[in-house]
């Protein structure tokens, strides 16, 4: 495996999820890691003060992280805000001596192999409100989650306007996100996957 597709949304009929298989499509050598299809309590119920046991599949989940060459995050923004899901994911899976630490000087240092990464974030906020909303959750995903535990290199890909976007737009949208992965591939060396099928009907302009 050389990438690996995070879909954090928790419906998997959602346009996030279409982009998610559409870029793992495109790659041809990508695993797409949906979080609605594992088991594990997204609630760090201690904190940092007691570490809680890993279930299985967290456990599946933290060597894909750490087997992959690029990281790709799909997620829609609610309430300026990543899922619940998926902030359970990363308050889970990422842990301090794992995938990231601090240095005697207190910086902090990832751990997490791979060296590219990509955040493909949808939101019904049309692009000429950005000035007044902004997008803090590209901030905390990509700077402060994906840069901090070592992923260097991270672009952002925003599909904007999501519930009132014609077909047209989704298509193009879905077709970006398998030429990103066949991109990837070529970059790390992979082959090119067969092209994907063509967007299901049952995909809808919901992020």
């Amino acid at each position: 495996m050389t990438a690996l597709v995070i879909d954090g949304h928790p419906d998997a009929r959602s346009l996030t999820a279409a982009l998610a298989q559409r870029y793992a499509a495109g790659h041809g050598d990508a695993r797409v890691l949906a979080l609605r299809d594992l088991d594990f309590d997204p609630n760090l119920r201690f904190g940092y003060r007691e570490r809680m046991t890993l279930e299985p599949d967290l456990v599946e989940a933290k060597q894909a992280l750490h087997d992959a060459d690029t990281i790709v995050v799909a997620t829609p923004v609610w309430w300026g805000a990543p899922p619940a899901l998926l902030k359970g994911f990363f308050d889970r899976a990422l842990l301090p001596q794992q995938e990231y630490r601090y240095s005697k000087l207190g910086l902090p240092e990832g751990l997490i192999p791979a060296r590219r990464g990509r955040l493909l974030l949808l939101a019904d906020t049309p692009w000429f409100f950005l000035p007044l909303t902004g997008l803090p959750a590209q901030t905390q995903i990509v700077r402060n989650t994906m840069k901090f535990c070592g992923i260097r290199s991270v672009r952002t890909h925003r599909m904007l306007g999501v519930k009132d976007a014609k077909v047209a737009t989704i298509t193009r949208w879905l077709d970006r996100a398998e030429q990103l992965g066949t991109t990837d591939a070529r970059r790390a060396g992979g082959t090119q996957a067969i092209a994907a099928e063509a967007a299901s009907s049952s995909v809808v302009a919901t992020s």
